[in-house]
């Protein structure tokens, strides 16, 4: 393991609270965002970074349109907004129904009983790689572009990168796995199953989501609108920037990806973290069934 010291780190604003946040979202946005109060029919994306989030919203997104894709030029943010990036003013703006993206572990997020959360979750491992990657590609915020995986490994493990350690996020959010306003899904489910996922949201959220999942035909076009490679062809829905920024949000999205990069080593020392942070809470058990 190399020394800490030696070690490069990206850049990162870190709140009174120890929170840590990219540089590039405004500080009272992230305290905006825990001020906003919730209706009973805004729908919100919860995850921890890089666990599926995009496709998550591309998939509310078409739910919600009947299977109509993003016209070029059309960035899913405009639709589904960041609340702590953008701030509650912006979200208090938009029509209701709302459907809102966050990475807000639970006890930072904005909860109401009457609000529906959507939680994704991704094997670790796999995060950790696309979120090494992601981190690398914004170059603006992070300035870490000659770091290295070994430098974020170090970083991931112990919990000190932005939105805080991956264990602790994962847990806020699966203690309320059954309460009735929230669906807890695995990214691994929603690629191993992807119209059984789609229409398990469309059942939760009901109303016209439901209408559309239950329509053989828009059921189709969501499904074929949200591969990975119909998601690719068009990069200009996601950012109006140059390539490089789309391909930090969306890289391969294949599960299983972190072999390329964990060493024997790495792969053990995250696995004797994951056993350390969950065992007992029946999160340990979450990933038993997928090769991943």
């Amino acid at each position: 393991m190399e020394p800490a010291a030696s070690r490069k780190s990206p850049t990162y604003y870190v709140h009174e609270n120890g929170f840590i946040m990219p540089n590039g979202f405004k500080p009272e946005h992230f305290y905006s965002a825990q001020a906003y109060v919730p209706t009973e029919s805004d729908i919100f994306i919860a995850t921890y970074p890089k666990c599926g989030t995009t496709w998550t919203q591309y998939i509310l997104y078409l739910l919600k349109n009947r299977g109509s894709p993003l016209e070029p030029g059309q960035n899913i943010n405009q639709f589904i907004p960041h609340i702590e990036e953008v701030g509650k003013e912006v979200i208090e703006a938009l029509a209701e129904p709302r459907t809102i993206k966050t990475h807000l572990p639970y006890n930072f997020a904005p909860i109401s009983s009457k609000a529906k959360y959507i939680c994704v979750a991704r094997n670790p491992k796999d995060c950790c790689v696309s979120y090494y990657h992601h981190t690398k590609g914004f170059t603006k915020y992070y300035k870490f572009e000659d770091g290295t995986f070994d430098d974020y490994f170090e970083l991931f493990l112990e919990g000190k990168v932005d939105y805080g350690d991956y264990f602790d996020h994962l847990l806020s959010w699966f203690e309320h796995r059954d309460d009735p306003n929230v669906l807890f899904l695995l990214y691994e489910e929603m690629k191993a199953d992807t119209v059984g996922s789609v229409r398990r949201i469309g059942e939760f959220l009901g109303g016209d989501f439901l209408r559309n999942v239950q329509d053989s035909a828009v059921l189709e076009q969501i499904v074929t609108n949200i591969t990975f490679e119909k998601m690719k062809a068009t990069p200009s829905m996601w950012s109006s920037e140059r390539p490089k920024k789309f391909e930090a949000f969306i890289r391969k999205g294949k599960v299983g990806d972190w072999r390329t990069h964990f060493s024997e080593e790495q792969s053990n020392r995250l696995d004797e973290q994951f056993n350390a942070k969950l065992l007992g809470t029946k999160a340990e058990k979450l990933w038993e069934r997928f090769d991943c």
